[in-house]
């Protein structure tokens, strides 16, 4: 086997599924559907829309859109999928601008983009207006610190408003997801 055929293992990030009874995406269906595209070493994380699998394919974009296709198909509605490969996962948590090993998970989150959002995007956004919470932009990655939590986040607010996003897949996960992600791509 070459190095071009070796299976990668990538993170398969779900957005809005699972929610308020909605959306539902039950993870066992969901590795199912993994399995049938053809994948290996399938497992999920939580309920939210996390999977882990490995594939011989490499380009995480394609394997996200086929994904996307057999979800609809099996579910019979769109659920906007990324999907990473480990090393990135890695790369992510390396390069994080904040003292994660210092903070709770729930204070730390990243939110994953489709593409890397341009400092234009936060041009309208008064980042001293939010302190202490606070955001750093990263490689196709937003970091964000909110001190009491995701959902009481104001700064988690202005950052999903269409202004910011408009045009990116973006889902969020606190930091141990991330860092169980992470753990459960190492190969």
């Amino acid at each position: 086997m070459t190095k071009k055929d070796s299976a990668v293992t990538y993170a398969a990030l779900l957005r809005g599924i699972n929610v308020g009874g909605s959306r539902k995406v039950p993870m066992a269906q969901l590795r199912t559907v993994l399995e049938g595209l053809g994948h290996g070493g399938v497992g999920t994380y939580l309920q939210s829309g996390n999977a882990v699998f490995s594939s011989v394919r490499q380009d995480p974009a394609a394997l996200a859109r086929e994904l996307e296709a057999a979800i609809e198909a099996h579910f019979g509605f769109r659920v906007p999928c990324l999907v990473v490969d480990g090393a990135y996962l890695r790369a992510v948590a390396a390069a994080c601008p904040f003292p994660a090993a210092e903070l709770e998970g729930k204070q730390l989150h990243a939110t994953f983009c489709s593409e890397q959002p341009g400092p234009e995007r936060f041009a309208g956004l008064d980042a001293a207006a939010y302190l202490p919470e606070e955001f750093r932009i990263g490689d196709r990655v937003l970091y964000l610190y909110a001190p009491n939590g995701l959902g009481r986040s104001k700064l988690a607010e202005a950052l999903a408003r269409p202004a910011v996003v408009k045009g990116i897949d973006a889902t969020t996960r606190n930091w141990n997801t991330v860092a169980k992600l992470v753990e459960l791509t190492r190969t």
